[in-house]
């Protein structure tokens, strides 16, 4: 390790910019036929299509969730840059703000100071003559390595960082941008800034994010002065090449100036992209997570300034491979029950299309990381859902605690521009805190649980029953268009034979059914004599696809007939965590008439209700009624 870390100072030190390097020994890539620069196509940038009016239709309201984000009005997918500054936290996302399909992305961008309640704040990083603005992640660079940042004032300059043409730059404007009035540019400041002219020649600062219900106060990063601030990494994207970028934002990033000697890693792929970045405190070092999405590689780099990289190692082919890899994320996760401070790493990388359920899907390993080398604990991968709407997870940087937190698309290439809502487009997960815990075989798996979601529980509905006869049901009227959670323990109980008995199963059933008087059903149901669980939105008829696949199933514990579940539904998003997040299935549900009634059932055996609870939870997502 030593070795190589002096190796790459000794890198660093010469100058060499090796993504330069590496790119020179990759030109050959120009002239050969370009491959697809990603498997789900860019409908949006048709200009037929990104020009073409979108009316606001009923299924708009319908099916907006109340407490998942979703963007006001066009496409969204992958989240990015997801970090904690101090007092927001702020959401980037794949964002096409003219159209509802993929295309013309930009980085959208909001903030909250609870993960749930989130203001919009103007677009972070804009589509360019260089490219699209792919995935890529947000660091906090607090101590400058980077040296983007002009230093704070000219009588204390940061030591040992040299002032570049656009820190200087920037330093002179800095006086007029904190007044928060237009600013005329000069022609070489805009050069020096690598910025392009908007059409009233100004450069506006973006207004302070101030909303009743986010927070009274100005945005306000809450960390003490220091000579850095929030650096983003990312990819510009062309048909004919993807590369790495750099950004910094000199105002708590609700805006980035991308640096002026970008991009920052070019190894002449049109392949190449999703960076995510993080402080490996052991190594003394910036490692860079990304994919070469063709080659089913992912790859690790290393870097003391965020600037200049050297190729540490790869990994994969593994696991489930697909057609693209995309978006990796690696982090270091707690293992509960084995020790105050036993951790593994772990390894995120989403596949698309290719997935065991269709589409696209995310899956991880675990294993060990050692500032260079990704080595997986065993054998095994792991999937992050058992059903079929969740992608592109990234991790939270920074999050108080240090508690492991992530967000996901909730969605499928394979039918996410034709589901039936058009003014927007695109879910995101409930935030998830997640950790690691050995299962009943000894195998270390993810668990995931809605993080701090019990703060938006109203006073839950009444239900006493604590016992279900065979053959019996009993059923709970809903809040229409309300976000729902309901908390299952349960026992099917010993039915005496397990005989085939038709279609009630051989030790019975039970199943939680939402529904409405139009006769549609969505159903999470466990059948005792497998020990396995479904998930079935067969039955609701507002939304038909052939990748739309109908049901799901996951293995609970093998020959348990008790079962745990929490389950949320909100508008056209169901999210299921089963035995304490052991399992966990999302998927898009698109019933004509909202759902209004929730039935609990159990078929040729009883089951003893250990503990119900129903609770409707309070709306955070301040969208207009019409979608």
């Amino acid at each position: 390790m030593m070795n190589r870390r002096m190796a790459l100072g000794s890198f660093l030190a010469t100058g060499a910019l090796f993504g330069r390097a590496y790119a020179g020994s990759a030109t050959k890539g120009d002239n050969a036929p370009a491959q697809p620069n990603n498997a789900h196509g860019e409908p949006g940038n048709n200009p037929n299509i990104a020009s073409a009016p979108v009316a606001t239709t009923p299924q708009d309201a319908l099916y907006r969730p109340t407490i998942h984000f979703t963007p006001s009005t066009g496409f969204m997918n992958d989240p990015n840059g997801l970090i904690f500054d101090g007092h927001y936290y702020h959401l980037y996302y794949q964002y096409n703000p003219y159209a509802p399909y993929a295309g013309h992305v930009h980085w959208g961008h909001a903030v909250s100071t609870d993960l749930y309640h989130w203001q919009d704040l103007p677009t972070a990083i804009e589509e360019t003559e260089a490219g699209e603005a792919y995935s890529g992640c947000a660091v906090l660079d607090r101590d400058n390595r980077s040296g983007l940042f002009p230093p704070r004032t000219s009588q204390n300059p940061q030591p040992g960082a040299a002032t570049t043409a656009a820190q200087e730059a920037a330093q002179d404007l800095a006086p007029e941008l904190q007044k928060g009035r237009p600013v005329d540019l000069t022609a070489s400041e805009r050069e020096v800034l690598g910025i392009e002219p908007p059409k009233d020649g100004l450069f506006h600062e973006l207004p302070h994010p101030v909303a009743e219900d986010i927070s009274p106060a100005p945005m306000d990063t809450g960390f003490p002065p220091m000579a850095g601030g929030l650096v983003a990494l990312y990819t510009r994207a062309t048909p004919q090449r993807q590369t790495q970028y750099v950004a910094w934002s000199p105002d708590g990033g609700q805006s980035f100036i991308d640096y002026t000697k970008n991009p920052i890693l070019d190894i002449g792929h049109n392949s190449f992209r999703d960076p995510k970045v993080l402080w490996h405190s052991d190594s003394g070092k910036w490692v860079m997570v990304v994919v070469r999405a063709r080659d089913h590689k992912v790859s690790f780099y290393g870097s003391f300034d965020l600037l200049h990289w050297m190729h540490l190692s790869d990994f994969g082919p593994a696991g489930v491979i697909g057609v693209d890899y995309e978006c990796p994320s690696l982090i270091e996760v707690p293992v509960e029950g084995e020790g105050k401070n036993d951790t593994r790493w772990v390894l995120f990388v989403s596949v698309n299309p290719g997935g065991p359920q269709g589409g696209s899907i995310t899956q991880y390993f675990v294993g060990h990381f050692d500032g260079e080398r990704f080595e997986p604990e065993d054998t095994v991968v792991g999937l992050t859902d058992f059903a079929k709407d969740s992608y592109a997870l990234q991790t939270y940087e920074n999050m108080p605690g240090g508690v492991k937190t992530y967000f996901a698309w909730l969605n499928n290439w394979q039918y996410c521009e034709e589901v039936p809502n058009k003014k927007w487009r695109g879910t995101m997960t409930l935030p998830r805190q997640i950790v690691l815990i050995r299962d009943e075989a000894g195998w270390l798996r993810l668990v995931q649980n809605p993080y701090r979601l019990e703060a938006l529980r109203l006073k839950a509905l009444p239900f006493n029953k604590k016992r279900l006869p065979q053959q019996s049901s009993t059923q709970v009227a809903i809040p229409v268009m309300q976000a729902i959670e309901v908390l299952l323990d349960v026992t099917i109980e010993d039915r005496g034979t397990v005989d085939p008995d038709g279609d009630q199963g051989r030790s019975g059933r039970f199943a939680a059914i939402f529904s409405n008087r139009q006769g549609e059903s969505l159903s999470i149901g466990f059948d005792a004599f497998s020990s396995q669980m479904w998930l079935d939105r067969s039955n609701l008829h507002g939304f038909s696809h052939p990748f739309f696949t109908g049901s799901f199933s996951s293995p609970l514990v093998p020959g348990s007939k008790r079962f745990k579940w929490r389950i949320i539904l909100d508008a056209s998003t169901l999210e299921v965590f089963a035995n304490d997040g052991m399992s966990v299935g999302s998927a898009l549900v698109f019933p004509t008439n909202p759902l209004e009634a929730l039935t609990l059932q159990v078929t040729n055996a009883a089951a003893t209700l250990h503990h119900v609870e129903i609770f409707p939870l309070r709306a955070t997502m301040n969208r207009a009624v019409d979608g």
